[in-house]
């Protein structure tokens, strides 16, 4: 299992891609925490609302300060997942990989072994860039940077939801087996679609009360615990947020997973 998880990560590591990615992890931390640490605290407190800033106490605006690039991240370890799987049908390199290791179901682990670790990865890279850039913004501003351990917890969890990210791009990758229309609705979906649903199923008490909060960028947000976009909205606990983004991950990337196991091989 070793084995097969090592060789998971070269396949990444020896591409070029994943030193743009870090890259881009990077700036996206350092660029939306500078950001959000301008917008929300130049706003007064409790000025949330439709069209207005998310207002939150301080540990829920540091929380967001620190997690402001967390949307471009999940965006990128979605795409990193897609790509996983995605590119080993579209080079035929899927024949060599399970002719190397005929125990499918092993692969399959270590690709979730090897995504978690690479979103893990790609956390610990973010932070470094939204942590420092962030502390100084809410310090610029007279803003206590870490007003209560909370937020450590929150950078901790932000590391499990780039790793259930990148899970939930394997099962978009696995299920749609054309890579390129496996990103272009992974990301659509996530980064468009499911927002404007999000948006709808507020409108009403039941859609905001019992299907809006379960959604994966929903979870997401409950999660790290960020600011809210109004008074009436609904949000889980962080733990909830956790459990309800484990489940999208395992369904997706579960439902692929045995579909890889099954599925013949050219």
């Amino acid at each position: 299992m070793v084995s097969a998880v090592r060789a998971e990560l070269l396949k990444f590591l020896t591409t070029r891609l994943w030193w743009g990615m870090a890259i881009a992890v990077v700036v996206a931390g350092a660029v939306f925490a500078g950001l959000f640490a301008w917008v929300l605290t130049s706003a007064p407190a409790g000025a949330g609302g439709p069209g207005g800033v998310p207002g939150g106490d301080a540990v829920q605006v540091a929380n967001s300060v620190y997690t402001g690039g967390l949307s471009v991240g999940y965006l990128l370890m979605l795409t990193i997942g897609v790509m996983q799987i995605g590119s080993e049908y579209r080079h035929h390199t899927i024949t060599s990989t399970f002719l190397a290791q005929p125990r499918r179901a092993r692969v399959m682990a270590a690709k979730v072994v090897a995504l978690l670790v690479i979103g893990v990865g790609y956390g610990l890279l973010s932070l470094v860039g939204s942590v420092v850039v962030g502390a100084i913004g809410l310090d610029l501003v007279g803003e206590d940077p870490f007003p209560s351990t909370e937020i450590l917890r929150t950078l901790a969890l932000s590391l499990l939801v780039l790793g259930l990210w990148a899970l939930i791009g394997l099962g978009v990758g696995i299920l749609i087996p054309n890579q390129v229309a496996a990103l272009l609705i992974g990301v659509g979906v996530a980064w468009i679609v499911e927002p404007l649903l999000g948006l709808a199923f507020r409108a009403f008490e039941f859609g905001r009360e019992h299907i809006a909060p379960y959604m994966p960028t929903e979870a997401t947000n409950a999660i790290v615990n960020a600011v809210e976009n109004g008074p009436d909205s609904v949000r889980l606990s962080w733990w909830g947020g956790a459990l309800v983004l484990t489940a999208w991950a395992a369904l997706l990337a579960g439902v692929g997973s045995l579909l890889t196991v099954r599925r013949d091989v050219s």
